[in-house]
């Protein structure tokens, strides 16, 4: 066998090592689960993460603490300036087509900052809160969704059994704030 069929042979091998091998990292790739789609899931009572697609852009209403969670709070234009009208501090309701929505997050003790501050950590949940008093007049004209956010898994799921949960949770704590039209957070001053 001479030189060149030896190095032919060698090459004729890896040739055939590397295109088998750029098959199993395709077939490995293609096996590999594909990024959820968030904005295809659904409340159990119909409200859709779809209907709030543009919340990342929305402005920030306020921030809130719990004990284990940091929460900002932000809405669409449309409740923006029905904010900024003073709604709902002057008796009106906000108008329909208002949406806002409740990122939380667990905490963490910032390690890099020359003074002690809390900042978010991982994603807990996304919660929307959307004004249509003809579709939600049995909540106050106000739907309500939460979608909670695995970290492990990048994955959210709807929080609630049944179409039920968002009047028997949500609704029912928000009747706490009836006079402000089922809307805790304020608009602070800026």
């Amino acid at each position: 066998m001479s030189r060149f069929s030896r190095i032919s042979g060698l090459l004729r091998g890896h040739l055939a090592a590397v295109v088998g091998g750029a098959a199993a990292l395709v077939f490995v790739g293609a096996a590999a689960p594909a990024e959820q789609d968030r904005f295809a899931l659904s409340a159990p009572n119909g409200v859709s993460f779809g209907e709030f697609r543009s919340y990342q852009d929305w402005a920030p209403v306020a921030v809130s603490q719990v004990p284990d969670g940091i929460k900002v709070i932000a809405a669409n234009p449309v409740m923006i300036a029905a904010y900024r009208a003073g709604i709902p501090g002057n008796g009106k309701p906000f108008p329909d087509g208002s949406a806002i929505v409740k990122i939380e997050w667990s905490q963490k003790k910032d390690s890099e900052s020359p003074y002690p501050v809390t900042v978010p950590d991982a994603l807990k949940s996304v919660s929307f809160i959307e004004k249509d008093s003809k579709r939600f007049a049995h909540t106050g004209g106000w739907g309500y969704a939460q979608f909670q956010h695995d970290p492990a898994t990048g994955a959210f799921k709807p929080f609630g059994k049944d179409a039920s949960f968002a009047q028997t949770v949500c609704f029912k704590c928000h009747t706490a704030v009836t006079a402000k039209d089922y809307i805790f957070t304020a608009y602070p001053k800026r």
